[in-house]
Formats: structure tokens, sequence, C-alpha cells
């Protein structure tokens, strides 16, 4: 079948001028560009604040009154001129780094990228935190690197939940349906004008799948979706929620990325060189490969060599209940007229994902599956890749831990996507030419001294009055939603936080490892801190509990209990409904990034290295990917590199650390000012820390390494990591 789409005209008549719009409204690349903010926000703010910044949705409902303006405007037409002129040079790009480094660069053979979950930007309700957002900037990178790679997922209807708290501080949960229509997405048809469509057995039932794709600069992203009128009632759920159901339709959903996925790109003609499964909601993906080779001719034997030669996996979690199983019997449930058609007997079926095959009893676990038959696998930094390789030891029976072949790639994050416009002026003026081109360069960030600590300083300071004023507007809304009188209402705006004080972030998934509830272990010692008139000290909280979280909903409800002492009552925020327009906002406005989950269970970790780009200091437990970047004078580290199974004495033992550190080194430093008001030492810090993870902590670094060590066949694993040149990533082989 050829790979033929509906075309991507919005359905709007826009002045010629302005035609282009539409190209670039079609394409993900607008969220990464600091000319979105004068091109589609300034043609309406306010729409485009109730459009959810989707700029399809906005160029829809704009007059056509004040389209025709904008098309005399000369400012306004010069912005969309450079705009256009931007977009179509990127995308018409052939001297790319993977075009000049990537071995056995083809165009025909891409890498398949597989995730649950992709948080591209927050009008795509595509994702619902950090494993999302990494896998969008995977994107991203390999975008702007110019690998040859396509990506596959699910399209949800209702996405991942929206929070509200109650009067009580209890997180609620609701729902809205997407309009696609209204969203850069696009129903694939074929070259007869037919939905492609491919079909997957879910039980008894075939069910069929049609497919949207999505232009995230120069890759294409392919979203699968069950909702579809000549579907079950029950299928078309299939794809209402992210994370959302029982256990049946998590299977059910990851029959539909696997094996659905696979069945896709064959429909499409696109012949993968490498099938990446980024966590295991993907590894059903190996079972259709195997099908595919058993119906050749191919015993099991043959069939998994020859699978285990393209395929690749990345697992994000060293938390047990991270890595999906599912009983036996539910595998027989949805699997039972599936493994005749690989020539074997349940018993060999059911030992592909068992991690002990001998128990007959023992579950079918995702993630044991995609170690089985991936050529390459890694864990997400330095640190996990040794507690991975401790978790699944026993796959690989005569290997000491040190042998099993689980390396490490460290992740980052996509700095276009994540810098401040106001840091991204700042550092084109004094970086250098095309400093963006050359983000793994410890040279080109070196520069930063080059900046005036006044000029770092006040646009910081920016940052961080339109993050409260952001903070305050959010407040404001939530109670006038839960109806609290007026004069409450009101008292956010004028009350509610201070512009001019230390600001400390934490925002994440409220899960109970993650220790949202340490900071005040103490309430007594963590109210001082917090009320101090002297030192004065404000905290900003975000983040969802999974709905059926109980533990997590706790967390939250007691630690805005704490905040409502009167002392407390304008220091400390809640920002509800978490999402990446709201994570942009903090990452680029606190003056603290606060990390503090329990040992060794962060994986890796990417909100910390989002503020490192926009000059926040970082305060974490020594886990993840800060171990690897805390140097002593970029940040602080809470408590010592230690694990134990005493989850009390732990949990002291870094309350206390984390009191230290900010009643004698954080707050000190901070207020610590010269004679012009400037707080040179913390600012020393800023450009310490920008200049030392920057470079480290890119996608751009991250991806050209899975080039190198994982996707590239004749060097995986064994091959050097990419050499820093002046040039960017080369590969050293």
């Amino acid at each position: 079948m050829n790979q033929a789409v509906t075309n991507t005209e919005l359905g709007v008549k826009l002045p010629r001028p302005l035609q282009r719009l539409q190209d670039v409204a079609m394409n993900y690349w607008w969220t990464w560009t600091p000319d979105r903010l004068t091109v589609f926000r300034d043609m309406d703010p306010a729409l485009w604040e109730s459009c959810r910044h989707s700029p399809v949705l906005m160029l829809r409902q704009m007059s056509y009154m004040r389209l025709t303006q904008l098309a005399t405007d000369p400012w306004y037409l010069n912005q969309v001129e450079n705009l256009v002129r931007n977009f179509d040079s990127y995308m018409t790009q052939k001297e790319t780094w993977a075009f000049h480094s990537m071995p056995g660069y083809d165009l025909q053979r891409p890498v398949a990228y597989f995730s649950a979950e992709y948080g591209l930007d927050e009008s795509l309700p595509t994702y619902s935190g950090g494993l999302g957002c990494l896998a969008g900037d995977h994107l991203k990178s390999a975008s702007d690197l110019g690998v040859p790679l396509v990506a596959v997922g699910l399209l949800y209807r209702q996405g991942y939940f929206h929070q509200r708290l109650d009067s009580n501080n209890w997180q609620t949960e609701y729902y809205e349906n997407s309009n696609f229509e209204d969203l850069p997405v696009t129903l694939m048809r074929d070259e007869h004008g037919q939905v492609v469509t491919i079909e997957v057995p879910i039980r008894d039932r075939m069910v069929k799948v049609q497919v949207w794709r999505v232009n995230v600069g120069r890759v294409q992203l392919y979203l699968l979706d069950t909702d579809r009128a000549d579907n079950d009632a029950v299928d078309r759920w299939i794809t209402g929620h992210l994370y959302g159901g029982n256990i049946d339709t998590r299977i059910s959903q990851e029959i539909v990325l696997g094996i659905g996925g696979v069945r896709t790109l064959r429909a499409l003609g696109i012949a993968p060189a490498v099938f990446h499964m980024n966590e295991g909601h993907a590894a059903f993906l190996i079972l259709e490969l195997l099908r595919e080779a058993t119906a050749g001719g191919l015993g099991l034997q043959e069939a998994g060599d020859q699978v285990r030669q393209g395929c690749v996996f990345t697992t994000h979690t060293p938390v047990p209940a991270g890595h999906d199983t599912f009983s036996p019997d539910l595998m027989d449930t949805f699997f039972s007229k599936f493994w005749p058609q690989l020539g074997i007997d349940r018993k060999t079926f059911l030992a592909l994902g068992a991690k002990r095959v001998d128990d007959p009893w023992d579950n079918f676990n995702m993630t044991v599956l995609a170690l089985r038959y991936a050529r390459a696998s890694n864990g997400v930094s330095e640190k996990h890749g040794e507690v991975s390789r401790e978790m699944f030891q026993v796959l690989y029976p005569g290997k000491t831990t040190e042998e099993v072949p689980i390396i490490h790639i460290t992740n980052g994050v996509h700095a276009r996507s994540w810098i401040s416009p106001l840091f991204w002026e700042m550092y084109d003026r004094y970086l250098g030419t095309q400093w963006e081109e050359h983000l793994s360069d410890p040279e080109v960030w070196s520069r930063v001294d080059r900046i005036p600590d006044e000029e770092l300083w006040w646009k910081h300071e920016a940052l961080r009055e339109r993050l409260i004023a952001f903070a305050r507007h959010q407040v404001a809304q939530a109670r006038r939603r839960r109806g609290e009188h007026e004069d409450w209402v009101n008292a956010a705006y004028a009350n509610l936080l201070d512009p001019n004080i230390l600001t400390i972030g934490f925002a994440r998934r409220f899960s109970t490892y993650k220790r949202a509830n340490l900071i005040i272990q103490d309430p007594d010692r963590a109210l001082r801190i917090f009320s101090s008139q002297e030192f004065p000290v404000q905290l900003l909280l975000a983040g969802k509990a999974h709905p059926k979280d109980e533990e997590g909903k706790r967390l939250i409800q007691k630690i805005m209990e704490w905040a409502r002492h009167p002392a407390l009552v304008n220091r400390v925020a809640f920002l509800e409904d978490y999402d990446i327009h709201t994570a942009r906002k903090l990452v680029q406005g606190v003056d603290v990034w606060l990390n503090n989950p329990r040992r060794p269970l962060e994986a890796s970790g990417t909100s910390g290295e989002k503020v490192a780009f926009n000059g926040a200091l970082n305060l974490s437990i020594l886990d993840g990917w800060w171990i690897e970047g805390y140097n002593g004078k970029n940040g602080w580290a809470i408590g010592e590199e230690i694990e134990g199974h005493d989850i009390a004495a732990q949990d002291l033992h870094d309350s206390l650390s984390l009191y230290h550190l900010l009643e004698n080194e954080v707050i000190p430093m901070f207020y610590d000012r010269d004679e012009k008001g400037l707080p040179r030492t913390w600012i020393a810090w800023m450009k310490e820390s920008i200049k030392s993870l920057a470079p480290q902590f890119n996608t751009d670094r991250m991806v050209a390494e899975y080039v190198c060590n994982i996707y590239a066949g004749s060097c995986a694993v064994t091959a050097p990591r990419p050499v820093l040149t002046g040039a960017g990533f080369k590969a050293d082989f």
C-alpha cells in the first residue's frame, strides 16, 4: 500500500500572505522554534490561551477580519516570512549530522520507535509525565539530527485525566473528549482515498484500527486509534484513556501498540531497520515479528535469532510495579489462538515472558520478553544501568552482574523546547553563531561566562516574576471553580507568593517513592523555613497522583493541609492539572528545583535537566542523572549516596540533610547580596550549572548515543560513545 495521506488543508480560507501558516501549524516543529510566540500567540493572545495553544484550532476560530488585518501588517508579515523561511530550510536540509555520521544511513530503512506516550506539546493529549516527554524530546532531536526514524503510539480519545482539588484538597479527576480535527493530526488514507485500517485480534474479535499521522519536524509519528463505528463499543474504548481502565484494557492497548504497530508499518510500506521498544509497553511487537518469521518457514529458534537482530529496548524504571506483567490466565484469554501460529505450545509461549521459565505460574513480564529478544538493551542513567543489571541477572545464567548486557544511555532533554525565549535570545548574543547546532560541545557552553552577571540575573528575575503571575492566575481560577468567596479569589492575585523571593519548585508524579512529603517530615521546622520574614522562601508544587493511587492523593492532601497554616497561606501554592505548559513555566522561572526520590528508584529524571538550561539550581538526591551531573558547585546533593532497607531511617536522614542545606547553604547564598543587590556567588553557580550540565544532558547527545551504541547493528553495545568535536557529535568507529 502506498503511503498516501489526506492533505493538510485546515478548511480555512487564509489571506494569501498567511496561507503558508497552515503548513507550519500542521507540523509540531513550531513547538521548538522561538518564533512561534511572535507568530501564533501574537495573532490573538486571548484566543491562543482559550485554544490551549493549538494553532490549528486557532486558525479555524480566528475571524476573517482579524486575519485580513494581519495580512496587511508589515511587521507581522515579516515575522511570518521568517518563520516560513526557517521551516522550509529546516525541512529541506540534507547535510544533517546523521547523513554524515550514522552507519548504514538509509532513509528507506528507518528506526521504528514505539512508545505508549508522547509529550510533544500540551495541545496533544498523548502523554502523562516524564516517559512521554522523554519520547517527545527523542523524536524532536532525531528530527534535528536527521536520523531516519518513524514513531508509533496510540491516539487517546480522552488522553490522561484532568486534575482538580476539592475544598478538602483531595484530588478529583475528569476527562474531556479531544476533537482531533482541531489538532495537528492527519487521518491516513491510501491511494484510493480509503482510511488506512489494520486489524488486530483482541480476545475473539478482530478489532479495526485506523492510523493518524503527526509531523514532528522531519519525523513522522503514527498514532493508532480504535474509536471506529464498526468496532464493538468496548473495543472503541481501548484507546480511550492513557493508563486508564483495568488490566484487560492495559493488555488490549499493548496488543494494539505492539502487534498493531508492526502491521501498520507493513501496511504503509515502511521496512524498519530497527524496532526500538521504549519501555515494555510495546514488547508485543516481538510476538508479531516472530509470527511473521515462523510464517516464512523458520522454527522458533531461527525466528528468534532473526527478530533479535532487529530489536532494541530501553527500560525506564527500577520500580518493580513499573514493569507490566500479565497472569497466565489472562494470556490464555488473549493469546490462545496466537501461539499455534508460532508453531509452539502454551508452555513454550508463556516461557517467552517468564522470569523463571520453570515456574508455570510466573506472570508474563513485558520487560523480560523485550530483554530476551533485544540485541541491545539499556537503562537511562549510569546508576539505572547498574540497578537493571541486578534486577534481571536471572535472565543471564552464568554471567556476573557486571556481565549482564544492559548498558546505559543517560536521558537528556530537547533544549530547543525547554529554553525560555528570553534565555534563547541571550544565548544567541553570547554563545556564538549557530550555537544551537552544537549543543553537546562544552566549548560552546563555556561562553556563558561572557554573559554579564547583571543581565543574567535580571532576565532570571523576569522569568520568576512571570511564573508568579502565572501561578496566581492558576490558583485564582481554581478557587473560583471551587465556588470560594470572590475576596479569596482576588486575594490570590493580590497576596499569593512574591516575585522577589527565593522560589523552590517541586513538580512530578505524586508516587510515594518520590517523597513529596519529605519537605514536611518535620512540619515545625519546615514551617520556620517557609514562614521566615528575614529570609523568605516560597514553594510551588504541581503533579498528579494516578486515579487509583490513594496514597499519592493523600500526599497532596497532607502537604496542602500543612500549607493552610496562616503563616504559609501565601508562601505555598499547588498548581492543578500539571501539563507541559505548566512545566515550561516552572522550569524556566524557579530558583531551585527540588527532587527527593527514595534511592535508587529514580531511573533518571529529566525535569532538573530542563531547569539547568534556564539557569536554576538543582537540590536533589544523588540518584538518576544527578549522580552524573552534580559537581559540588552547580547545585546541592541531599543526603549521601547510600541505600538501605530501613525506609523510615532513610527518610529521616534525607529530611535532616534537606533542612540543613536549606538553612545553611541555599537560603544564605541566595540572600548574600553585594552593593548592587546582586547575589554574586549564586550567579556564579547558575553559570556553572549551565556550563557543566547543558552539554551533557540534552537529547542531541542522547540520540547520537542511541545511533552509535544501540541502533547501528555492527557496533551495538560495544561501540565507543560519540566523540565531541567542534562540529558536534561524530561517530568514532
